[in-house]
């Protein structure tokens, strides 16, 4: 990734409190050449998120066939999964989507937006919004409603 999407990401990962952390988890993509299909390229990379991933977290995956949640609603879920304990792993897809296998996976699916957007936007906005909720939920002036 470009310096600017590290850097974004960087600015709202260190915000949050050390019980609070968000913790980024790159997986290679597969390997495209003139052989194979974006449909096998979309599994191999599945099969490998899959295994990243611990048996007893939340899982939540980002589709644009997702839930949209309003910057409070997210701040609702935020706290229903610190509620509940355990780890949340939020799932975003390569460049050909995110396996069904992973999708099946999931406990929830969210919408950033009705938008395709690029991974690189993602990342940042995703941190963002994460950061903004847990803002909500400690009362920050952070979030102007």
């Amino acid at each position: 990734m470009s310096a600017w999407v590290n850097d974004g990401y960087q600015e709202y990962a260190k915000r949050f409190p050390k019980d609070c952390q968000l913790t980024l988890q790159e997986i290679s993509p597969a390997k495209r050449g003139k052989s194979g299909s974006p449909t096998q390229w979309m599994q191999e990379e599945g099969k490998r998120i899959l295994s990243a991933i611990p048996r007893d977290h939340h899982v939540v995956s980002l589709e644009v066939e997702g839930k949209p949640w309003s910057t409070e609603q997210l701040a609702q879920q935020m706290q229903s999964w610190l509620t509940d304990g355990r780890d949340v792993s939020l799932l975003v897809g390569g460049p050909d989507g995110l396996a069904q296998q992973c999708r099946e996976r999931a406990d929830q699916k969210w919408s950033l937006s009705a938008l395709t957007l690029p991974h690189p936007i993602v990342r940042v906005v995703l941190a963002e919004q994460l950061y903004r909720a847990w803002t909500v939920l400690q009362n920050h002036p952070y979030h102007r409603a």
